[in-house]
């Protein structure tokens, strides 16, 4: 039996999740010693009581997954309008060191699932499914490789154990980022931002890592940034819808984000137009933390247990290995620095799960200890577009040498 939420419904169940999350964040030392974002403190929750439902009654519970991705979209295209050229700029030679970092971490995700499968007797194909399919790329890449294994490998269930693996991804990526930038920040002796003048420095401007920052809007200037956000989407479904026939078949956030670059900077450049980052700030954060509460209520426990006991302890390794090559690789690269380890909870985010949840681990990590402009510059940039690409690139590879 299944119960299926339409998107009103959905939205209030969201919500939920977000005030449990924060009640439990606020009340729980442990969750703020680790950083564990709010979103996903109250999304596991809601996912233990919904497995312990199904377990008991057998019913299962469908949300409204268009939300989800509405959501999501809105989310990225408030990172492109955030962008302004003249800080694009400023990521130069650090932003050109972290996606080569990225894409070596993308060749041993595979190499390790793949390494690992072999070992343990799977298809290498189940490999790639636990390793940068799932993992770098998140649900939308299992969804476009899993029907492909399916009909041109006959690689049976390889869409079901690639929206598992990924729901898998989604929640470790959320779990290990700021545990993982704690241990590095407090190597270093750093204290949080309320204990220093930081804390002023960093409350005198309105900046997006800062997400709990109080903001100051009006009516006018929240109409007139939806109609910016409207724009962008509208583009973003133009263009998806054209590059399927012509170009490269790139994910609609993609576009979203793109848009907002364009639209930003020729506003501000041509127009002179002041933007309301304020207002920008606070529809993009409430986007991405009702996103990652959706895509929580739509993890099914029950199949994380249904998978084979090899899958998951392949799962097991590569978030050991995203533990260990965030810690010795992308922070000692980065720059030893605070920027640094906030770049690699954010790589943590989007090396198992997704940039969302790159964005709400550094988040968690700056609220405690101040603004890294560097880290919310490059890891948006990254996990929003190089790493597809490279992705794309690496994987065709890989089936190409096992299958071609």
């Amino acid at each position: 039996m299944e119960w299926a939420f339409n998107s009103y419904y959905t939205l209030i169940a969201a919500t939920l999740v977000l005030l449990v999350g924060k009640v439990l964040v606020k009340k729980i030392k442990f969750l703020r010693d680790f950083n564990i974002p709010e979103p996903v403190a109250g999304g596991l929750i809601a996912a233990i009581i919904l497995f312990a439902l199904h377990e008991v009654y057998g019913v299962s519970f469908k949300f409204e997954k268009p939300l989800q991705d509405a959501f999501m979209l809105i989310f990225f295209t408030s990172i492109g309008l955030s962008a302004d050229f003249s800080r694009l700029k400023a990521g130069g030679l650090p932003l050109v060191v972290f996606t080569a970092i990225v894409g070596g971490f993308i060749l041993v995700q595979n190499f390790v699932g793949v390494g690992l499968a072999s070992a343990l007797g799977l298809d290498p194909l189940i490999g790639l499914i636990t390793g940068s399919i799932t993992l770098t790329g998140g649900h939308g890449t299992a969804g476009a490789w899993g029907p492909d294994f399916e009909t041109k490998y006959g690689l049976v269930g390889a869409t079901g154990l690639g929206m598992a693996s990924a729901t898998f991804g989604l929640v470790f990526g959320g779990l290990i980022g700021g545990p993982v930038a704690r241990r590095l920040i407090n190597k270093m002796g750093r204290k949080p931002v309320e204990n220093t003048k930081q804390a002023q420095d960093d409350n005198a401007d309105d900046v997006f890592e800062q997400a709990k920052r109080t903001r100051l809007i009006t009516a006018e200037s929240a109409v007139e940034t939806l109609a910016m956000f409207a724009a962008c989407l509208a583009f973003a479904e133009i263009m998806d819808g054209f590059d399927k026939e012509y170009l490269f078949d790139l994910p609609k956030f993609v576009w979203c984000l793109f848009g907002g670059v364009v639209i930003r900077n020729i506003l501000t450049a041509a127009f002179k137009v002041n933007m309301f980052d304020r207002a920008i700030d606070v529809f993009g954060n409430a986007s991405l933390s009702l996103f990652l509460a959706m895509a929580l209520l739509n993890l099914k426990l029950w199949e994380l247990t249904g998978l084979a006991g090899p899958v998951t302890v392949i799962l097991a390794v590569q978030t050991v290995v995203m533990v260990l090559y965030a810690t010795f690789v992308t922070y000692v690269f980065m720059g030893r620095d605070y920027d640094a380890a906030v770049l690699a909870a954010g790589h943590c985010g989007f090396g198992l799960g997704a940039t969302p949840t790159a964005v709400a681990n550094m988040q968690s990590i700056t609220h405690t200890f101040g603004a890294s402009h560097k880290a919310f510059l490059i890891v948006p940039m990254v996990g929003a577009f190089f790493v597809d690409l490279i992705n794309a690139a690496v994987l065709t590879g890989f089936v190409n040498f096992f299958k071609g």
